[in-house]
């Protein structure tokens, strides 16, 4: 009895091309993952550019807010200071005008004596 070979009039691939075609698959699904590999190489490339950028600000920010931490404690100890020479010239100005009026009531009481 023979078997009639109907493979190649139903459309039925042979085991060459079946193996053709994943191959061709495999060869698509590679060439997709490489650039898929690509892009994330391109996209971690920019991020470790974007990190070194931020670090680099991160440390000229720190050293900015340093110096300016400085000055406001120089410009602190300088405000004291002041603050210690205003308080001793009130003072001074404070005996100044008692002086001046104790001066005056003196004055005034020679005044009155020797007017009488």
């Amino acid at each position: 009895m023979e078997i009639e070979d109907t493979d190649d009039w139903l459309g039925c691939p042979t085991p060459l091309e079946t193996c053709r075609h994943q191959l061709q698959m495999y060869e698509n699904e590679f060439e997709e993952l490489n650039l898929q590999l690509r892009q994330a190489r391109e996209k971690i490339f920019k991020l470790v550019q974007m990190n070194d950028e931020l670090s680099a600000g991160a440390g000229k920010a720190e050293a900015e807010l340093k110096q300016a931490l400085d000055t406001i404690e120089r410009l602190n100890d300088e405000a004291s200071d002041l603050k210690g020479r205003v308080q001793s010239l009130r003072l001074i100005a404070d005996q100044r005008d008692h002086l001046f009026h104790e001066n005056q009531r003196l004055l005034r009481e020679k005044q009155e004596r020797e007017s009488q």
